[in-house]
């Protein structure tokens, strides 16, 4: 290690630096010399893909963390410790998205009516279309603000509808449930959460849920927590692709690009094991299959012994296995 650091820092001098690590000139030139070991060389093969695992996302936006650069690697065969991902990481300067705080811009200063908070912060489903949370995010712009309304499927974490509007009202809320309807075509059992804010409060949000057979839950006034999946999501959002753009018309390309094409299809979530949505439901689909499968192939179970016909059960004496008296 000390000779690497005075191969890196050669241009304070190497006597310089050798006298201070109390290393000799000619030691630092043999280990020069010296031909690479196999691990030396391992590990400029995962610095390339350890890097190219940081840089997915949305145009080579650089957010993954080494958790998730860890099991990117594993998902493509490449098996690596964990530490010795964080070490190559830290050599290259490679770090994930910081943390950001919450920045409130739900208006709940209004006389429609609210919903019980159903969801009571149980942000799991048993299957897709079963409960989904909602939230609208403020993005800028040099023309001025636009909003983002989002739906998220709590199975898959799935964004099944987004819409983006200059205009934070019932209408861009509406459209994102419009498309999440028509996309998802659900049941009339799911459960839909969302803050207390007049957009979701509205009579003709309301009159939509209904139709729909929907069950209205709302967070608590002023409680980001009772809806924290859909804040968290909000957050990645805004880390990985930011929330300045340079117009509406960029703003829209590429959130398609991140919902649609990144997020949705390819971005690993921890809470899925590090899966993407998609792959995800792909795979409880694959899993649900199988299992139908796999019952409709079993052999049906025969009668049980006090069922069977007597005359084929061994070692019943009947009238046709039992000898004329003599």
């Amino acid at each position: 290690m000390r000779f690497a650091f005075i191969a890196e820092e050669a241009q304070l001098g190497v006597a310089r630096l050798c006298r201070a690590l109390d290393v000799s000139k000619a030691g630092f030139y043999a280990w020069k010399k010296r031909a690479p070991s196999a691990h030396d060389k391992r590990d400029e093969l995962l610095r390339v893909q350890v890097r190219e695992a940081h840089a997915r996302g949305p145009k080579g936006r650089r957010k993954y963390g080494s958790p998730r650069v860890h099991r990117a690697l594993k998902k493509q065969g490449i098996h690596v410790g964990r530490k010795r991902v964080i070490r190559l990481m830290q050599e290259q300067g490679l770090v994930g998205r910081p943390k950001r705080r919450f920045k409130h811009t739900t208006d709940s200063n209004h006389g429609q009516p609210v919903a019980q908070n159903l969801l009571a912060r149980d942000f799991t489903a048993e299957r897709p279309n079963q409960r989904w949370v909602g939230d609208t995010t403020e993005l800028r712009t040099p023309e001025g603000k636009l909003y983002l309304a989002v739906i998220l499927d709590l199975f898959s974490r799935f964004v099944v509808g987004w819409a983006l509007s200059a205009m934070n009202d019932r209408h861009v809320t509406m459209k994102a449930l419009d498309m999440a309807l028509r996309r998802r075509c659900p049941e009339a059992d799911l459960l839909h959460h969302s803050d207390q804010g007049s957009t979701y409060a509205s009579e003709d949000y309301q009159d939509v849920l209904d139709a729909r057979g929907m069950t209205c839950s709302m967070s608590r006034r002023g409680n980001c927590l009772d809806n924290a999946a859909m804040e968290s999501w909000n957050s990645t959002l805004k880390m990985e692709l930011g929330e300045d753009f340079a117009s509406p018309a960029v703003a829209k390309a590429e959130l398609f690009d991140f919902i649609e094409v990144f997020y949705n299809q390819t971005r690993l979530h921890s809470t899925l094991d590090y899966c993407s949505p998609a792959e995800f439901e792909r795979n409880a689909r694959h899993g649900a299959l199988s299992a139908a499968s796999h019952a409709e192939t079993r052999p049906l179970a025969g009668p049980r012994n006090d069922e069977r016909d007597p005359t084929q059960v061994s070692g019943t004496p009947t009238s046709s296995n039992v000898g004329s008296p003599t």
